[in-house]
């Protein structure tokens, strides 16, 4: 199997895979932690295609993709395309009260 060098190209046929067979599409993510590598693959038993990558940025583009198949997984041929898929905001904690013991 081959590495597909490119994300955009990743994403788009990944994307255009899983809406031609999404009952036979099976999405696998790995980490490996001794090499520090992100490995992402997108099969039907008939194609494989395969992306990895070292950079700590393209772990948001791993959650986009995500967030993609989960949408059409769900809501099917009437989910939204991928510039419409908003990414839900992630709320910090708030500040906690340290120095609050005993006097």
């Amino acid at each position: 199997m081959v590495y597909i060098e490119s994300w955009d190209e990743f994403a788009e046929k990944a994307e255009m895979l899983f809406r031609a067979e999404p009952l036979r599409t099976r999405y696998c993510v790995k980490y490996r932690h001794r090499e520090g590598l992100l490995v992402l693959k997108v099969t039907d038993d008939k194609v494989c295609l395969k992306f990895k990558t070292d950079q700590a940025q393209d772990a948001k583009k791993m959650e986009k993709l995500n967030t993609l198949f989960f949408t059409l997984m769900t809501k099917g041929e009437n989910a939204p395309a991928p510039e419409d898929v908003v990414m839900p905001d992630v709320q910090q904690a708030p500040p906690s009260k340290k120095g609050r013991g005993r006097k």
